[in-house]
């Protein structure tokens, strides 16, 4: 009876010790966010530009240079995405479409990207300081790095093709 006694009061103990460890989900999620961070791209927590959408998700984020801010665009997956926004390529719509239409190198590896990413990637949003992927993280660390050698080029086809023109400093006129 006493050896019962002990069993229960460590299982008692350890209990709580085993919710605290992480799950094999967030163990992968934990090794891809560290990755993706190694290769200088920002993750957040936060509200997609999706319609209805109540809570956070995934936002992995590449920041243009400050001198050579990208496009504002929003495409989304087909099946985030309204009937009336007008299609793109591969099962993606233009929420917001560019300005100007993009130069063709940059539009063709987009079109490369769109067709690699996974089916939870929801949303890939362009604005002057960043171009986002909003996904739930299906992925793991090693497939990632595979989705690299489509952003990256992506990324410097965008840089400098921003919809707002540069803000210049004020001419003084030689006035101190």
């Amino acid at each position: 009876m006493e050896w019962l006694i002990i069993v229960f009061i460590l299982m008692f103990v350890i209990a709580p010790v085993m919710w605290l460890k992480p799950s094999p989900r967030q163990k992968r999620q934990m090794a891809l966010r560290s990755c993706a961070a190694r290769q200088g791209v920002a993750v957040k927590m936060a509200k997609p530009p999706l319609h209805h959408f109540r809570g956070t998700m995934p936002a992995y984020r590449w920041h243009y240079p400050q001198q050579a801010p990208g496009p504002d665009f929003v495409l989304v997956r087909d099946s985030n995405a309204s009937d009336a926004l007008e299609p793109f390529h591969a099962g993606w719509r233009w929420r917001i479409a560019p300005l100007r239409p993009l130069p063709d190198v940059a539009s063709t590896h987009l079109r490369t990207l769109l067709e690699r990413l996974p089916q939870d990637a929801l949303v890939l949003e362009s604005n002057a300081h960043s171009l986002t992927l909003w996904w739930w993280e299906s992925q793991t660390a090693e497939r990632f790095t595979t989705y690299l050698t489509d952003i990256e080029p992506l990324k410097e086809a965008l840089s400098g093709l921003s919809d707002r023109p540069p803000v210049k400093p004020l001419d003084t006129g030689g006035a101190v």
